[in-house]
């Protein structure tokens, strides 16, 4: 345990160590910093103490204003930095713990510091790996008979997405404006989206990477995953409907992607690995892994209107219905040789559950519109109006402590007039 006293309920606890960049008022530089508790250990204070036979001549890394060139060593080098803090921070270590000095530079307030992404992202994948999500919104728009394409059970479908509007948590998000076709029987019009909606997702940054024309195999892809974030993939379904046909997603998705501040590192996440989902049919060879790398990570999204007193919850699922694993998708997006970089970020897609109340979008909740989700208070939402503010959470939860994400937060402005 932690000589840093952390609540039970605190997202925080000593088993998770999450990496984020941060600055304060007293000092905007971006930096590296690992939350423990309501406070951020300061690691380019401290940096000179990471003194393992890996990082003793990278400590430089800690004093960057992203976590990209920490990303770039590796999975070894991952592992000694987790174990250097994790001796820091114990209770029975007395380097930092009996330094009232070093304790008062290298420890700050959460609540005096402002969060920034944390990484330069180089590229943005998004997959599309919830079978439920998947089924739902194909039965709604080729009915359930042809709900999931041919290819869907057989390899992680995805698309590019943009990275330049990937932001962090709190971030405001401006209503897209686009062409649109509401009525079928007559031409596009061109306004502000009608249908805005959000998409529950993780999102997993990766590090160490490959060369172009070399694929990681699935025995490897666990060591070029860094760490996991929480992911709110706004979506204007009426500009997106439109759109699509025949290359998939463009201006319906890349307005905003809202991600949360701090990685959670696989080491904190795998004690709470489940059995990967029953894949059938089998998928190829490329694809195969036995190893659990699916997650116990309890997810729930909130909305909070202008005239609401409180938020209400509006879905409650669970990573763990994920069809695809995250070592499947990287292996199959690098399968052709494509070259992936540190801080590179790709995404779950909407991850929902097998029942309505698991549904990851409004889309499914609404049922494409047809009903009303019900907030309390009479008010009520098929999708999301102007000052709506929506906040996702994640955690897994040990026995007496958390390993949390904090929140993943975005509220929205109204359409710029065009």
């Amino acid at each position: 345990m932690s000589f840093i006293k952390v609540d039970p309920s605190s997202d925080f606890s000593f088993h998770n160590l999450p990496y984020g960049i941060f600055s304060t008022d007293n000092n905007p530089k971006r930096r590296v910093g690992v939350a423990i508790g309501d406070q951020i250990l300061d690691l380019s204070v401290i940096m000179s103490m990471f003194r393992g036979p890996l990082l003793s001549q990278h400590q430089d890394v800690f004093d960057q204003p992203t976590l990209n060139a920490f990303m770039a060593l590796g999975c070894e080098s991952w592992r000694e930095a987790r174990s250097t803090v994790q001796g820091l921070l114990s209770a029975n270590e007395s380097a930092l713990r009996d330094d009232v000095s070093l304790r008062s530079r290298a420890l700050v307030h959460q609540s005096a510091a402002t969060m920034h992404l944390p990484a330069d992202i180089g590229d943005y994948t998004d997959f599309y790996s919830s079978r439920d999500h998947a089924t739902n919104v194909g039965t709604m728009f080729r009915g359930k008979e042809n709900a999931l394409m041919p290819n869907w059970l057989r390899l992680p479908v995805g698309y590019h997405g943009r990275a330049s509007s990937v932001v962090v948590s709190r971030t405001p998000i401006r209503r897209p404006s686009g062409q649109m076709r509401p009525d079928q029987t007559k031409p596009p019009v061109f306004g502000p989206s009608k249908q805005l909606d959000i998409e529950l997702e993780m999102a997993f940054f990766v590090g160490g990477g490959n060369q172009l024309g070399e694929p990681i195999p699935i025995e490897k892809a666990h060591e070029h995953i860094f760490g996991m974030v929480l992911m709110n993939d706004w979506s204007a379904r009426d500009i997106q409907a439109w759109e699509y046909v025949p290359l998939g997603p463009f201006l319906g998705k890349n307005f905003g992607t809202t991600i949360s501040p701090w990685v959670i590192p696989m080491e904190a996440l795998l004690p709470f690995a489940e059995p990967n989902a029953i894949q059938d049919p089998e998928p190829l060879p490329y694809l195969q892994h036995l190893d659990p790398f699916t997650f116990n990570i309890n997810l729930s999204v909130s909305l909070k209107g202008q005239d609401m007193a409180d938020a209400a919850t509006i879905c409650k699922t669970n990573f763990k219905y994920m069809y695809w694993t995250m070592k499947q998708q990287l292996t199959h997006h690098t399968v052709n040789g494509c070259n992936v970089r540190p801080g590179d970020l790709l995404a779950s897609g909407t991850i929902s559950g097998p029942d309505p109340e698991s549904f990851g979008s409004m889309l499914e909740l609404s049922w494409r519109g047809s009903k009303n989700i019900d907030l309390g208070g009479g008010e009520t939402r098929t999708f999301l109006r102007d000052g709506d503010q929506v906040t996702i959470k994640g955690y897994c939860q040990g026995d007496g402590y958390r390993v949390g994400f904090g929140p993943c937060a975005g509220t929205i402005l109204p359409a710029l007039q065009h």
